[in-house]
């Protein structure tokens, strides 16, 4: 009973601070659907019944992380806040997984980008990316590997926290091939897709899982959908963790 309590107090703490403030950065993989962000603030509320948890945006279309400027989305006056964020969720580019160097270049700017934030009191999180289906050209078999690979590598130099959407979608498709996660451009999420990846990002913050909240965007997901993304969001946590120890077991060998 002792533990129980004391994880309920550990995860509470993380958002019963009245000014807690989160800012997303990334491209339309984020503001599709209404934005991660809102679905993301909506469960938090839900959770923790607080109306002050609040979230913002910066995103540019098709953009990778370095098209975004730091120094600028540090600045919390660039969004109507009284003082610096909580915490900062940063997505790369879809494609900045694909190729050696990209994802070199990719690690550096997280890195950079994590450290001048972390400098100032800020948290740092990865939004590990979906990936793409066969109807995108890009399209690779066993392309999760290598999104996998560039951030995790990318969270231990930048000591950020992996959101592993990527992984709860491949969880997904294995659970429910029929489920539509992605447009017919193979690339952008759904209105299940955008809700899976809040989910996520929610069970991240939080260290809890999302079954049992009622959040279905004003009934736009069903509750079959709900309950099924919601499990598959917690699946995809507890996979994230195994997939950490395992790498850290093989870098301390």
């Amino acid at each position: 009973m002792k533990r129980f309590l004391l994880f309920l107090l550990s995860a509470f703490c993380l958002f019963t601070n009245a000014s807690e403030k989160i800012i997303f950065v990334g491209n339309s993989y984020l503001y599709y659907n209404d934005s991660v962000h809102n679905h993301v603030e909506d469960l938090l509320r839900e959770r923790f019944q607080d109306e002050s948890i609040d979230t913002k945006l910066t995103a540019i279309g098709g953009s990778k992380l370095q098209h975004h400027n730091i120094d600028q989305i540090l600045n919390h006056k660039n969004f109507n806040l009284d003082k610096p964020a909580d915490k900062i969720i940063f997505q790369g580019g879809s494609s900045e997984v694909i190729t050696a160097n990209s994802r070199e270049n990719f690690r550096l700017t997280a890195k950079n980008y994590s450290e001048k934030a972390q400098a100032m009191g800020i948290d740092t999180y990865l939004y590990m990316t979906h990936a793409y289906r066969d109807s995108d050209i890009r399209y690779e078999e066993n392309l999760i590997e290598k999104i996998k690979l560039a951030y995790y590598e990318a969270g231990e130099i930048s000591n950020s926290t992996v959101i592993p959407v990527g992984i709860a979608f491949e969880i997904a498709y294995r659970k429910n091939p029929n489920i539509k996660l992605h447009l017919p451009d193979g690339t952008h999420p759904t209105m299940l897709g955008t809700y899976l990846a809040s989910a996520t990002v929610f069970t991240t913050l939080t260290e809890e899982s999302p079954e049992g909240l009622m959040y279905d965007y004003m009934g736009r997901v069903s509750a079959k959908d709900r309950i099924f993304l919601q499990k598959v969001a917690w699946e995809a946590h507890l996979t994230n963790k195994n997939n950490l120890k395992r790498r850290d077991l093989r870098n301390t060998n």
